[in-house]
């Protein structure tokens, strides 16, 4: 059958082995885990998919192809091509709110989920409608601006304060800069939170065990975090140290442990 979605992905180690997929955030590409794999490697089988829009992954449909649904529609089938029947799951920001949709909807493919610095979307249609009108500002920049200026603004809000000045800053700069602006302008619109549906209803049933990874630093995501564990009873929080929004990349050492020990016990 003939699929829309030509996604490029890596399998790293022993298939034979318990298996993890990533998924990363916007802008970013599944080699964004690579420093964490490296230690996970030995016990587990590693996969990393590039997200529509993102990295080298090739969409051959409409604009559709990206939203939320399609998307995890779109890695289950992945993961039948691959004969991967059950898996852990591990999102980061908005490949964590791809996690939580994909537990939510094929549970029984997934035996335990981590969301990194991600949330569940936003609870209210005002808040949804809002953000779409901003993110289509920011899509609308992706189009038409200068990249460069725009990852400079997009570094500049608080959410990445702890991430600016990190001293490899400079190196995660350089590698965002090589994503194609008009395909991450499409998923911003088709994917980003105002745009996915909101998932808070759901999480009183979820029924797959959940491991949040809040940074020490980032606020906003921790009393997000907070929330998910006083209505999902399956759901614990984790306030990892020395880190804000991008804990793998920021504390990858303190990151690998709680993945391990959750993924492990």
């Amino acid at each position: 059958m003939f699929s829309l979605y030509e996604f490029h992905y890596k399998i790293f180690r022993n298939p034979q082995n318990p298996v993890i997929l990533f998924l990363h955030g916007f802008m970013g590409r599944g080699e964004n885990f690579s420093e964490v794999i490296e230690k996970l490697s030995d016990k587990f089988c590693c996969v990393t998919v590039d997200l529509p829009g993102h990295g080298k992954t090739q969409i051959l449909g409409g604009d559709e192809c990206y939203q939320m649904s399609n998307t995890a529609q779109a890695l289950i089938e992945l993961l039948d091509e691959l004969r991967i029947s059950q898996c852990y799951l591990l999102g980061y920001s908005m490949g964590g709110r791809l996690a939580l949709y994909l537990t939510m909807h094929f549970p029984e493919r997934f035996e335990k989920v981590i969301l990194e610095s991600a949330s569940p979307g936003l609870l209210s249609a005002e808040g949804r409608s809002q953000r779409r009108h901003r993110d289509a500002i920011l899509a609308q920049q992706l189009e038409t601006g200068n990249f460069y200026s725009f990852l400079s603004q997009w570094y500049q809000q608080p959410l990445f304060d702890s991430v600016r000045h990190h001293p490899n800053f400079d190196r995660l700069f350089q590698n965002r800069l090589q994503n194609q602006p008009k395909p991450l302008a499409i998923s911003l619109r088709q994917m980003g939170s105002g745009s996915q549906p909101s998932l808070w209803e759901l999480l009183p049933s979820h029924p797959v065990p959940l491991l949040l990874l809040g940074g020490e630093w980032d606020n906003k995501f921790q009393e997000i975090n907070h929330k998910i564990t006083q209505v999902c009873p399956v759901a614990q929080l984790e306030i990892i140290p020395d880190s804000g929004h991008t804990i793998h990349w920021e504390n990858p050492w303190a990151y690998f442990k709680s993945v391990i020990k959750f993924f492990s016990g």
